[in-house]
């Protein structure tokens, strides 16, 4: 194999298994910024070293779905394997590749690490090591569990992620103790990618801001603090009247529902990519001094929505009540939230950074939020505040459902008209 391509620390984690400096570490661990080249180059590495000093051996390859491992792994390295002399039978439907080399034949069986059930899965294996994708990702009794399923002599552990809060249990028990662990440590920037232009870096770097730049920019293990969302500005992301496109393609509903907490319903529409929030309904009963029914919060979603051809309304996904109230009168179609509280914010910090979300200026209430939403420092993960969290939650519902939706949700009922 030709490794002119790879930078110097891409070569380290592909070969650092094969060179005397380093024998005596049990584990690699590289973390820092996203379209660094780590992936691959530690990938590429897990499959030479198996390769090199095993035969008929099982090894598990883990990322936080079986899914996410075929797309973000095994897709991209089959076509290098098979063009480096591999050959490689995949048997997708038992999840497992059986890969040939030189006359040997290992097994790599590809986990889903997504919750804490999932290391019944692993459990009772023997294997001859272990590559985790995206470890933060994953939750400490699945990683425990494939560890110590790593019997064979000679076995190795190999670790890629983007960083996430300081307190995060990988941080503390890998990175931080990675001399005792017998650990190879090396940190990714986008510049140990020599395929990146320089306009495609800068493009990364407009695409995240806060917190997140700090991670998947700088790599920097950072604590989340302050607003959430500070890469909104009135300025850009707030559009007067006249501004407004005087056409859009298609509309959409969001909803973060309450009893006791405000009400807060956001209508959406697009026009050439963009989103543009319109108009929105924000109920406070506290402040009202009333409370008011689902029948009556229902009657203002129709008012907001007036004639206009809403494909969906995206709901709480805890606000049963609500939602079997809207498919009572067989107006809307129903879909309710994808609810990854973290997941939900970068997603939104994403179209923010890229202006892709946009508010009229008569919404008041999300306009406010975003400058009282905050970080909660007082816990040891990422977490917002649960205050000024109505507008930002129909906000994030409607984003991580519709933008950033599954491919069995949102776009089934997007359909041309």
């Amino acid at each position: 194999m030709i490794f002119d391509a790879f930078s110097p620390k891409q070569r380290l984690a592909l070969q650092w298994w094969a060179l005397p400096d380093y024998h005596h570490h049990d584990a690699i661990i590289c973390d820092g910024a996203v379209r660094s080249g780590k992936t691959l180059s530690m990938s590429l590495g897990f499959i030479c070293w198996a390769m090199a000093n095993f035969r008929n051996t099982a090894f598990a390859i883990c990322g936080k779905t079986i899914t996410s491992v075929e797309r973000n792994l095994i897709r991209p390295l089959y076509d290098v394997l098979q063009d480096s002399g591999f050959h490689v039978k995949q048997f997708q439907s038992k999840h497992y590749l059986d890969i040939t080399a030189v006359g040997k034949t290992n097994r790599f069986y590809l986990f889903g690490g997504k919750d804490e059930s999932s290391a019944s899965m692993i459990q009772g294996m023997t294997l001859g090591g272990v590559l985790f994708d995206e470890v933060v990702l994953m939750p400490r009794s699945f990683v425990e569990q494939a560890t110590a399923r790593c019997s064979v002599p000679n076995a190795k552990l190999w670790f890629n992620c983007n960083p996430e809060n300081p307190y995060h249990w990988f941080y503390q028990e890998w990175i931080l103790k990675k001399e005792q662990k017998h650990a190879l440590y090396l940190h990714f920037t986008m510049d140990d990618n020599p395929s990146l232009s320089e306009p495609v870096k800068e493009r990364y770097r407009r695409m995240y801001a806060g917190v997140f730049y700090d991670r998947f920019i700088l790599g920097k293990w950072a604590v989340s603090e302050g607003v959430v969302y500070p890469m909104f500005d009135k300025n850009r992301h707030v559009i007067p009247q006249q501004n407004m496109p005087a056409h859009f393609s298609r509309y959409v509903i969001s909803c973060d529902y309450g009893t006791v907490n405000p009400t807060s319903i956001g209508l959406w529409a697009e026009w050439h990519g963009i989103w543009y929030r319109l108009k929105e309904y924000y109920y406070d009963s506290r402040r009202e001094g009333i409370q008011r029914t689902d029948e009556e919060h229902y009657t203002a979603l129709e008012l907001l929505a007036g004639q206009l051809p809403v494909d969906a309304v995206i709901v709480d996904p805890s606000a049963a009540s609500f939602i079997a109230c809207i498919r009572s009168h067989k107006k809307f179609k129903v879909i309710r939230a994808q609810n990854d509280v973290i997941s939900g914010i970068r997603h939104v910090s994403d179209m923010l950074a890229q202006d892709k979300i946009l508010f009229h200026e008569s919404c008041h209430d999300i306009i406010r939020e975003f400058s009282q939403y905050c970080w909660d420092s007082g816990t040891v993960k990422d977490a917002p505040k649960k205050e000024f969290d109505h507008a930002m939650d129909d906000m994030r519902y409607f984003v991580s459902t519709v933008l950033f939706g599954r491919k069995d949700g949102f776009c089934a009922i997007s359909l041309p008209r």
